[in-house]
């Protein structure tokens, strides 16, 4: 896959970085061969945010070409995209590419049009510019990413690292994104229902009993995995537990237990040849027809579906 990366004056290093590691690390472990190309409005170089320059840039020919054309990040103060941008996106978009803006870089993909009608999500300090400059877009304030298939937006900084290894997921699967997550070590996954933390600070990560009942979820993903039952591993009160939980992980016990359901079913739809109905017990679902509407409403497709899609037909039985 070859991949276009805006690079401008003013960007800083962590926002352009970003998507060269993610989507390095799939040619650096083998899954695939994808080619992250950085270029500039005109090929010449860049200075960072940082004061480094950054040259042997291509020139914004190389996105005529690619298959995903990406904006990392954005000016601080928001200004509008020129015109080249602009127009930059709008072919790229129309040849059938997809685009993407990190973080503030979704400001230049509304600019360009390609938001309208729809979805999209920045850094919460840009929600209001947004919404303001494009009163057509619905900013979403609880997300880390939001993806039309076509256009892709994410949250802020950090919340890169989630989107590019969506795209990663989206195209390649869970255990490529998983793969590529651990040589990074980084979280594999972090779904773009999680809420942005807005002007409060971050629960601790090894924060008990929050972070021992998570684990012991995780091993035990086939049982009763109730809020009262989580409540009474974490020895709490049910309703303590719940606003703990909520803190710590930025959902709802029940929304958490099944996004991680759903993640251990797309593993083993590509690593076993498990039945349905035997996935469908092994991650906890009350019967094999709620997993596949559960496994529908959240990817659009069915277990046998998505096995076709991203399963190894060279794996041996129960592997």
């Amino acid at each position: 896959m070859r991949i276009a990366i805006y690079a401008f004056d003013g960007v800083t290093m962590f926002h352009l970085a970003v998507p060269q590691m993610v989507f390095d690390e799939v040619t650096r472990q083998g899954l695939d061969q994808w080619d992250p190309v950085l270029f500039s409005a005109t090929g010449d170089a860049v200075v960072t945010a940082e004061g480094y320059g950054v040259a042997g840039l291509a020139g914004p020919s190389v996105a005529e070409t690619a298959d995903l054309v990406v904006v990392p990040s954005w000016h601080s103060d928001g200004r509008p995209a020129d015109a080249e941008i602009v127009g930059l996106l709008q072919s790229s978009h129309r040849r059938g590419a997809a685009v993407a803006g990190l973080c503030l870089g979704a400001i230049p993909v509304a600019d360009a049009g390609l938001l309208a009608g729809r979805a999209a999500v920045t850094h919460w300090q840009g929600f209001d510019l947004l919404a303001s400059r494009h009163s057509d877009i619905r900013v979403d304030q609880t997300v880390l990413y939001i993806d039309h298939g076509d256009v892709l937006t994410s949250a802020g900084t950090a919340s890169a690292l989630d989107a590019c290894l969506h795209v990663v997921r989206s195209r390649l699967g869970s255990a490529a994104a998983n793969q590529v997550a651990r040589h990074l070590v980084i979280a594999p996954h972090r779904d773009g229902g999680q809420a942005q933390y807005i002007e409060r600070p971050l629960s601790r990560p090894d924060h008990e009993p929050i972070a021992a009942v998570l684990d012991w979820a995780l091993r035990n993903l086939n049982e009763d995995l109730s809020v009262e039952r989580l409540a009474t591993q974490a020895h709490m009160s049910r309703r303590s537990f719940v606003r703990a939980f909520r803190v710590s992980t930025g959902a709802t016990p029940a929304a958490w237990v099944r996004l991680r359901r759903l993640d251990e079913a797309r593993r083993l739809l590509e690593v076993t040849d498990f039945s349905v109905d035997q996935i469908a017990s092994e991650c906890g679902f009350g019967s094999p027809t709620t997993f596949r509407q559960r496994f529908v409403d959240a990817y659009r497709v069915s277990p046998s579906q998505y096995r076709r899609r991203f399963g190894d037909p060279a794996d041996s039985p129960g592997r």
